[in-house]
């Protein structure tokens, strides 16, 4: 392996702050549309979980702050969109759960704030735990403590996404989630693995397969919107020319508008129910 500790120090400072930054954008996507149908709450729940995991592991460990700092950071951001999912639908969702449930502010506030006080009072009291004289005279059963929570966090954090496939796959398309949010991610992911390559010593196996289950796992997300989308625009676009066959009347700069959005339903259905989920769409946009 080429040795060049400039190098690592830029590709893994590169990585953290892709991590550090990447939900951002999803926050921003879900305040705009005032909509997250389509991002699984259950998902951004187990990232926020995962950032618990993997800030005990760090902190632990006496990584350098910026590895200390991103969990904590990726966490409490995690909390925000799910905070923001739940005002809408579905039984979990605090972004999650403002746009989805359509709670109060005050609500909402308050169960986001309780939630992040939960996980920092668990990290807080699982730091304070391990970081015993036995951890710090080489105790096995310290050690595999810290191995677990290490192990834990790339579980949790990797198969966060499965229920966001399934969104997918129930949708026919990327909906909900932000595309620049996974491509930041996947930038973490490559970056991190960039970083190992140029490390001294012996490659990180387990660091380099949780970095790239990462990227193929963003990947994965990223390759079906570039597929599912344009179908599901085509698909919507030829509802929109089905209407105005069936009703006679040319639709209306909204209606184009509507035929372009995920936010108009995936599903193409024929008569009555097409116009009724139309008609509740264009009220949605108007309102």
């Amino acid at each position: 392996m080429p040795i060049n500790a400039i190098a690592e120090n830029v590709f893994g400072t590169l990585g953290t702050v892709c991590w550090m930054v990447q939900l951002f954008p999803q926050i921003y996507k879900s305040y705009q549309e005032k909509n997250t149908v389509g991002l699984s709450d259950l998902m951004i729940l187990s990232w926020a979980l995962g950032g618990v995991f993997l800030g005990i592991y760090a902190v632990v460990q006496n990584l350098n702050i910026p590895l200390i700092m991103q969990p904590q950071i990726f966490g409490t951001l995690s909390v925000i969109c799910w905070a923001q999912l739940i005002t809408f639908d579905h039984f979990f969702s605090t972004q999650c759960q403002y746009y989805r449930r359509h709670w109060s502010p005050f609500k909402t506030i308050i169960v986001g704030i309780s939630l992040w006080f939960v996980f920092g009072g668990f990290e807080a009291g699982m730091v304070y735990a391990l970081r015993s004289p036995a951890y710090d005279h080489g105790n096995k059963h310290a050690e595999s403590a810290i191995f677990f929570f290490g192990i834990m966090s790339t579980v949790v954090i990797t198969g966060a996404l499965v229920p966001q496939y399934y969104q997918i796959y129930k949708y026919k398309e990327v909906v909900g989630l932000s595309i620049p949010c996974m491509t930041i991610d996947l930038l973490g992911g490559v970056f991190s693995d960039l970083s190992l390559i140029f490390r001294p010593g012996s490659f990180n196996v387990l660091a380099g397969i949780t970095y790239s289950l990462v990227v193929v796992t963003d990947g994965v997300v990223i390759v079906a919107a570039v597929i599912l989308n344009p179908r599901a625009r085509q698909a919507r676009r030829r509802t929109m020319v089905e209407m105005e066959q069936n009703t006679g009347q040319p639709t209306t700069m909204e209606d184009r508008a509507l035929s372009t959005s995920p936010l108009t339903s995936v599903v193409v259905m024929t008569g009555d129910e097409v116009a009724e989920d139309h008609v509740l769409d264009r009220d949605k946009v108007q309102a």
